[in-house]
């Protein structure tokens, strides 16, 4: 009988009594005592060294609901079969930023200006990725770039209506209820925009534009209408749809 009395050797012993264990089929024909000696050792040994240890479980990877595909702004043109008919696409260039869309040009101020931001999102301008379309219902921009940096809370809460100027554009913004599409955090925002023109002409034009960002991605959705147009426009629903159908052709 092997008697372990320290851990010096046991190793040794262990593997000794379990080569003898895996031999014990082949010793029935040896005398009984003999087969008991040997599994009396077996227990002492288990004793002393521990249960062998269970084997690890295999890596495993859980996905949830929230755990989707990365927003890729290259693929924003599979968001392009969302538009009404006999819409005309274009790719988008130059200014981009909902602001841009808005009508205000270059030089722009925001009352109070920590709400300008808000409508001139940072983004990296090399992943910058859209397209602009035109139709009777008004004008849809879709947009989606990297680098972005999220809008600060507070700075929202702060910016529930502000105002836009720009050469002889002035504006109205307010924030209006965002979408709820999962993954990702949303905001909109409800923009109406006066151009006066010399001779006292006066242009006016509506726009909602809704945003959706995921880590340092931005994605967002833009419809101006014309309120004197005759057809019936775009709303606010549609630009909300194509948002959300716009997240999901970016991670497919």
């Amino acid at each position: 009988m092997v008697i372990v009395s320290d851990t010096t050797g046991a190793s040794s012993a262990c593997d000794t009594i379990r080569t003898l264990a895996r031999r014990l089929p082949r010793l029935w024909y040896q005398r009984e005592v003999r087969h008991f000696a040997v599994v009396g050792a077996a227990a002492v040994v288990v004793a002393a060294c521990g249960a062998a240890p269970e084997p690890a479980p295999p890596n495993l990877s859980t996905t949830t609901p929230a755990a989707m595909g990365d927003i890729d702004p290259a693929r924003i043109d599979r968001a392009r079969y969302d538009l009404p008919p006999d819409y005309e696409v274009t790719d988008v260039s130059g200014r981009v930023a909902p602001v841009a869309q808005w009508g205000f040009g270059p030089g722009w101020t925001a009352e109070p200006g920590i709400c300008g931001p808000i409508s001139d999102p940072v983004v990296d301008p090399a992943t910058v990725r859209g397209w602009s379309a035109s139709g009777a219902g008004g004008i849809v921009y879709a947009v989606a770039a990297g680098g972005a940096v999220d809008i600060d809370p507070v700075t929202a809460d702060q910016c529930a209506t502000w105002t836009l100027s720009a050469g002889p554009t002035t504006g109205t913004v307010r924030s209006i209820e965002a979408p709820s599409i999962e993954g990702v955090q949303t905001h909109a925002m409800a923009a109406e925009a006066l151009t006066v023109v010399e001779g006292g002409t006066e242009t006016r034009s509506q726009a909602t534009t809704v945003v959706a960002s995921e880590g340092d991605h931005v994605v967002y959705v833009t419809v101006v209408t014309d309120p004197g147009s005759p057809n019936p426009a775009l709303d606010g629903d549609f630009a909300a749809s194509l948002l959300s159908e716009t997240v999901a052709a970016l991670r497919s």
